[in-house]
């Protein structure tokens, strides 16, 4: 994309308030008629700034990807809503916008209506942004139900026989959406066929809800390339779901699943998996600090053959020796596949096994079986815990509704009353 066809403000920490505050800023946008990206991050907008900003944007109607993370530092909870409103509106109106990221904001239960809105109604939104909004799983929920809405609306717009792109990238992590919204996720997922990226990083969510995602959700993705739900929560349970849904991802690439307590069994599964060549398009595979043992990295090595574009393998501070016979021969596979490919560098560095000094004790089987028995005891199971979470945003919206007071009566003799006393 031509700088010209790019407005920033990237990056300046401008804090703009007012109409007026925004107005020299975006005078070259506004004579640009022909704008295909916009990036205000890292400045924060008012509500009357956003409203100009607004009123700007919705005649761009070549406008395609539209950055605005990180755009409401310092802003009171009141005037997110309306600014984002003003915004997110003014998107609805732009037919090839495609792209919105929207990351570090806070988007919870208080602030998340103008988002959820505009998420169930924008058809031609491919690429979607949300890392490390605050949403929690009771807004987690809505804005999963709002992506699971936008899916009709697409098939609906198909049947009128509309062009319309599918949803092809996901990216919410840090976002707290832990077990309660994965009923909702699964749902989206399964209305979204087409997606093929997918990163819901360090968000809390346990084995239960990791099984049901990749069970009810995932498993629907063929044309799925990239997914990485790093630092989640799997276990041996969650381990075999990887496994049995795996062999769906023919078009992966990058499988993201370190930090996650795979287990042992979980570590030796996905291995099995692996082995059966129905990934051959793999070539990024990261299972760092996942308790794998020597069974385990044994089967990634006897998978390699049948995993022919595998170039990376991140293992450090997994549970086998350093001199294992098994990293050896993965080192030298992947060794031969970068000479192959013109890499002439040596250093482990290159395909991710250069750091292997933070090797983890080997539990006992028993260890590993009381450890899963205690996580579950402690997890009352998905479909209550969302219960709870849309339970949440139910009450938050009825407080919301029911927040304005009767009239009373003798309340307002005594405020007419007061209005009509001066202080001498």
């Amino acid at each position: 994309m031509s700088e010209s066809k790019v407005f920033s403000l990237e990056g300046k920490g401008l804090k703009l308030d007012s109409a007026e505050d925004i107005e020299q800023h975006i005078k070259s946008l506004k004579d640009n008629p022909d704008v295909e990206e916009v990036r205000f991050l890292g400045n924060t907008l008012g509500i009357g700034a956003s409203e100009a900003l607004a009123k700007v944007l919705e005649t761009k109607k070549e406008l395609q990807v539209a950055n605005f993370a990180d755009i409401f530092t310092a802003r009171l909870l009141s005037e997110i809503p309306p600014a984002l409103q003003h915004l997110l509106t003014s998107l609805l109106t732009l037919p090839k916008l495609h792209t919105i990221n929207l990351s570090d904001n806070a988007f919870g239960l208080n602030t998340q209506a103008p988002l959820v809105d505009f998420l169930s109604q924008h058809v031609p939104l491919q690429h979607l942004i949300l890392n490390n909004n605050g949403l929690g799983p009771a807004a987690g929920c809505l804005v999963a139900d709002a992506l699971t809405a936008l899916a009709e609306k697409k098939e609906a717009a198909r049947k009128e026989g509309k062009h319309v792109p599918d949803l092809e990238t996901v990216i919410c992590g840090r976002n707290r959406l832990e077990n309660g919204s994965m009923n909702a996720w699964a749902k989206t997922y399964a209305a979204h066929k087409g997606v093929k990226e997918i990163k819901m990083v360090q968000n809390g969510i346990r084995q239960e809800g990791i099984t049901h995602l990749l069970t009810n959700g995932l498993s629907h993705l063929s044309q799925l390339q990239v997914l990485d739900l790093q630092d989640n929560t799997f276990t041996a349970m969650g381990g075999q779901a990887l496994s049995t849904v795996v062999a769906s991802w023919t078009s992966l690439k990058e499988l993201g699943v370190g930090d996650c307590l795979l287990s042992r069994r979980g570590g030796i599964a996905l291995a099995s998996a692996l082995a059966k060549g129905n990934n051959p398009k793999l070539e990024v595979l990261r299972l760092q600090f996942n308790e794998i043992n020597t069974k385990g990295l044994t089967g990634l090595a006897n998978a390699h053959p049948k995993l022919p574009a595998l170039r990376r393998v991140e293992l450090n501070g997994n549970q086998f020796d350093e001199e294992d016979p098994a990293l050896e021969t993965l080192r030298d596979a992947l060794k031969a596949k970068m000479e192959a490919a013109g890499i002439e560098d040596e250093d482990d560095e290159n395909w991710g096994l250069d750091e292997l000094d933070d090797l983890e004790e080997e539990e006992s089987e028993d260890e590993e079986d009381e450890a899963a028995k205690a996580s579950d005891e402690e997890d009352e199971g998905v479909e209550v815990e969302e219960k709870a979470a849309r339970q949440i945003a139910a009450d938050q919206d009825a407080e919301e509704e029911n927040v304005a007071l009767k009239k009373d009566d003798k309340v307002d003799d005594l405020a007419d009353v007061l209005a009509k006393t001066q202080i001498k």
